[in-house]
């Protein structure tokens, strides 16, 4: 087994995280992408609004929809459900 191949995480080991705000149809469109995957690959799935995080705001304002994978951004404004699968190991 190759190093790579080891150090991949499990697709249910994951955790995706859609960072949006309420009535914001790019969020919807990247929901239902997102919702899809993990449902398939077994990976948790949540969501943050950032008019309740102030913190959030700052960081991706200009960005929403953000996908983060485990913390870490993964995408934003769309999602590519070939490219979130691929990221998640699945």
């Amino acid at each position: 087994m190759s190093l790579l191949r080891r150090d991949k995480k499990n697709p249910a080991d994951r955790t995706v995280t859609l960072v949006g705000k309420p009535d914001c149809h790019l969020c919807e469109d990247a929901r239902a992408v997102i919702v899809r995957v993990t449902g398939d690959l077994g990976a948790v799935f949540e969501e943050k609004d950032i008019t309740q995080d102030e913190e959030l705001y700052e960081k991706y304002w200009e960005q929403i929809p953000v996908t983060l994978i485990d913390g870490r951004q993964h995408d934003f404004w769309r999602v590519d459900e070939r490219r979130l699968r691929t990221a998640l190991g699945g």
